[in-house]
This record gives structure tokens, sequence and C-alpha cells, in this order.
């Protein structure tokens, strides 16, 4: 991977550029760690559209359920340090419950199998129409009884893992936030995370957008709400380099990354282990966790076989982050399997724009208006010359063109 790691991440970081601008995407952030060093941070685009604020790598985000990763990794240092079992019921931590929900195990929670409802009666924290529920408000909603059955099947909460949060203050006799941030967040050496706003005066914080419909223009979100109860499952704020960071250094953390249950409701093959999210793409072994909330789409996956760690966030409702996150490891794989130069240019047709770089001996085409990159060996000169452009740029363009192609490569080549 290390020979081919610098061309592929070349070509990743314009093909994110080109796909934020073709989707018209307020602002992306991506983040590359191998080997736990970060090899690549980019920003593109804007942190707030009404501001025309230039977005910035420093810039935070709302990364929403990437929380419970971390709420998970504080489950597991506390077991480690014997005060607490897997097995163990939640009722011995956190009273006020229906009694099936006070049965219910912390490896349950963990692994989204505890039966208990998603959100409670009133889920519109998630609209900006009331504020995150409290302590209180969760405990009044897990009195009634559980959806489920617990342990029979996968079924997503974010009330479990404030069940997490409550049962963490109890057995460390601190607030959740000040315990994770310490204990897990310093202690895995990241500098910009938090588990919840507020963020310290003057941090930069990248605003969340709105879709263009229905006011035909994206609205900001100004994304600084409190997530109060429901931290432990969704109040993180941090930077794509962070999430790299601490997601690398789970990589070894094998009781946390297996698979405990399929995800019956995922359009793709995908499995839950605790507090973790794994799914195999075109052989590749990934684990990671996503999060959605008003205004930010974010993904995060680690490819352990690979060394290789990768975050893109987004601020806007309907952003990209998941087929985005596919696209790069799909780009980097491919340039691990057959190595890789530097790309070497850009072609226009009335189907959109068109890459091609030259590996393996061959020259190779690829679509770039897609969001899962397909690359297509062109088998000839004359497959190769056959891209229609714009005008070119520079002579040096030109002779680049053919000094990679031959005599026959199109002079209409446009690179960087």
């Amino acid at each position: 991977m290390s020979s081919s790691l610098a061309p592929a991440l070349e070509y990743l970081a314009s093909w994110l550029e080109f796909q934020r601008r073709l989707y018209d995407q307020p602002g992306c952030v991506v983040a590359v760690a191998h080997r736990g060093r970060v090899v690549l941070e980019q920003a593109f685009g804007y942190a707030d559209l009404g501001k025309r604020t230039p977005l910035t790598p420093r810039h935070r985000f709302r990364v929403a359920s990437h929380s419970k990763s971390f709420t998970a990794a504080g489950i597991m240092k506390l077991r480690a340090q014997r005060k607490l079992k897997l097995d163990e019921r939640i009722g011995r931590y956190v009273g006020g419950l229906h009694p099936a929900a006070g049965r219910v195990t912390l490896e349950e929670l963990l692994s989204h199998s505890a039966g208990l409802v998603r959100d409670g009666r009133d889920s519109g924290q998630f609209c900006d129409r009331r504020p995150f529920l409290s302590r209180t408000e969760v405990l009044a909603d897990l009195r009634a009884a559980p959806i489920l059955r617990r342990g029979t099947r996968f079924k997503y909460s974010n009330h479990g893992y404030a069940l997490l949060g409550m049962a963490i203050e109890a057995i460390t006799g601190e607030s959740y936030r000040s315990w994770i941030a310490r204990e897990v967040v310093a202690a895995t050496g990241l500098k910009e995370t938090t588990p919840d706003m507020p963020l310290p005066r003057g941090v930069p914080f990248a605003r969340g957008h709105t879709g263009r419909l229905p006011a035909g223009k994206r609205l900001v979100i100004p994304g600084d709400f409190d997530t109060n109860a429901i931290g432990p499952a969704g109040g993180f704020v941090s930077t794509a380099a962070d999430l790299v960071r601490f997601f690398a250094q789970l990589a070894p953390r094998r009781e946390m990354l297996r698979p405990r249950w399929r995800d019956p409701h995922s359009s793709v093959e995908r499995y839950y282990g605790l507090g973790i999210i794994s799914g195999t793409l075109a052989g590749w072994r990934w684990y990671g966790h996503s999060g959605g909330l008003q205004g930010y789409i974010t993904r995060t996956v680690i490819v352990p076989n690979e060394e290789l760690a990768i975050s893109v966030l987004t601020n806007s409702i309907d952003g990209l982050a998941h087929p985005w996150i596919d696209g790069a490891m799909h780009i980097l794989r491919t340039f691990a399997r057959r190595g890789g130069r530097r790309w070497r240019g850009r072609w226009w047709t009335m189907w959109g724009r068109s890459t091609s770089c030259r590996y393996a001996a061959r020259c190779w085409s690829r679509r770039r208006r897609f969001s899962t990159p397909l690359w297509m060996p062109a088998r000839s000169r004359a497959a190769a010359s056959c891209w229609p452009a714009a005008l070119p740029t520079t002579a040096s363009a030109r002779g680049s063109a053919r000094k990679n192609y031959g005599s026959a490569a199109p002079v209409t080549c446009l690179t960087r």
C-alpha cells in the first residue's frame, strides 16, 4: 500500500472536491490515517453558506452517532478495570425502569439488541422542535415496556446508549462528560474533540445546512444545541483528523469490532458489534460508525488489514458521507492492487467528466460523476485518445499528455 498511497490520496482529494461541486454540497472535510498517522487532511467548500465562511480542517462538526463508539470504549475501559461486567443488568446502576428494561444487560445495550424504544414518544429534538431529552424524560420513556424481547434481534436505540451514559455516572461518581473527556478523549490523545456543546470560545465550528427544498435554497442550521441525556448516543463534536486517530486505535479491540447482529434495515450487508458497525466492500473488511444530526452527515471507517482509517464529514442534511467513504475505499483499493502513478488529466463529454491515470502499464479511465469509482481500461492508444474535452490549458498540458500516452494521445488534456 505504501508505494501507491501518495498518488491514491492525490486522486482521492481531487475526486471528493469534484463530488462536492457536482452535488452542490456546502462543505466536506476528509482525513485519512495510515498506520496511525494522518496522511491526508483537506477541507472543501464552506463552513457557513450564509456568511460564505471557508471551511477548514480545524472546523468542528457534529459527529452524532460516532458518540456511541466513544461511549462503548468507555464501558470497555471500565470493564478492563473490573468495575463492571458486560452481562450485568442495567437495573443495577439505573433505577426507575420498567422491570423488563431493568433486566437488559450492558452488552445488549452496546449491541442494540435490548429491544428498547429508539427515541421515545417525541423525537422532535431531531427537527429542532424541542430540546433534547433530559435524564428525567428518558427514564419516563423507559418506564414503559420494551418494544421487543431482549436478545432476539437488532434494534437501534439512542435511549439505550443514554442508559449506558447513566451507568458510567453511577460507576464513576462523575458526570458522563467529565469522565469520558478525561478517560477516553484525552487518554487517546485527541485535541479537537468534546463530548457535547458548548465549545470553548474561538473554536471554529461548521454550521449545518438544510436541503434546497422546500425553500429553494439551503438554509443554515446553527447546530450548537446541547444533546443533554442523549449525549452518550449523539452529542460528540470533533474533526475528521481526530476521528481517524481515535478509530485507528480501536483496530486491536477485537471484542468491540466482532459482529454481533446483522442490521436488517440496511440496504447493504452490515453488522453491529459493541458500538461499532462493520461490513465488507470489494473484499476489504471495514469497521467504524456513522452519524446524522440535523444539518450533518458523517462517517468514519477503519480497514485494519490495510492499516487505514478514513473519515468524511459533511455539513448538510443531505450530505453524501456514506457513498463518498465507499468511493474512497474503492480508490485506495484500486491503487493498492494495481500500483499507481499520479493521475494525469480530465476529459469532458456531454456525459460528464472522465479522469485518466496510468498504472500497471495501462491507461485507465474513470467517470468522475459516479459516487462509486468504476475504473475501465483503455486497451489501445486509439481508445485512450477518444475522449473529447474542453480546450487545452497550456502547452505543458499537451506535452504531458503526449509523453504519457504517445502521439495518439488527446491534446485536449486538462491537468491539475
